[in-house]
């Protein structure tokens, strides 16, 4: 191979060779200038699909974070409806005259006509 280097060739110059050649770098042009836009192209697809698959996990952790305090609301709306019963029980009780009696004698040791009141300890710290 290093002889045939060495051989000088003489090269046919006319206006078939010259258009073979000119056909070649123009073939040679458009594949390159093809290789850059399917690069160019490549990189977009690939920005694209980066942006994409960063917010959908951004939105996923958002969307479970979301659905945490659901849960956590809902928790505490059962127990506030819970408490809700409880107290419209107490008001129909409060509008009860027996039972703002029974509350009077209990809480603040208030009495009818004649009775007595004795209280009794309600457990072992009360009897020490």
């Amino acid at each position: 191979m290093s002889s045939l280097r060495k051989r000088k060739v003489a090269k046919i110059e006319n206006a078939y060779v010259a258009q073979q050649e000119k056909k070649v770098q123009t073939v040679e042009k458009k594949r390159r200038g093809l290789m850059r836009r399917l690069t160019l192209y490549s990189v977009f697809a690939a920005l694209f699909l980066i942006l994409a698959v960063t917010t959908l996990v951004t939105q996923n952790a958002a969307l479970d974070e979301k659905v945490q305090q659901k849960k956590e609301m809902q928790v505490k709306l059962a127990k506030l409806e819970k408490d809700e019963t409880l107290l419209k029980e107490e008001i129909v009780k409060l509008n009860d005259d027996d039972y703002i009696a029974k509350i009077a004698r209990r809480d603040y040791f208030l009495s009818d006509n004649g009775e007595i009141l004795f209280t009794l300890p309600k457990g072992k710290e009360d009897s020490d």
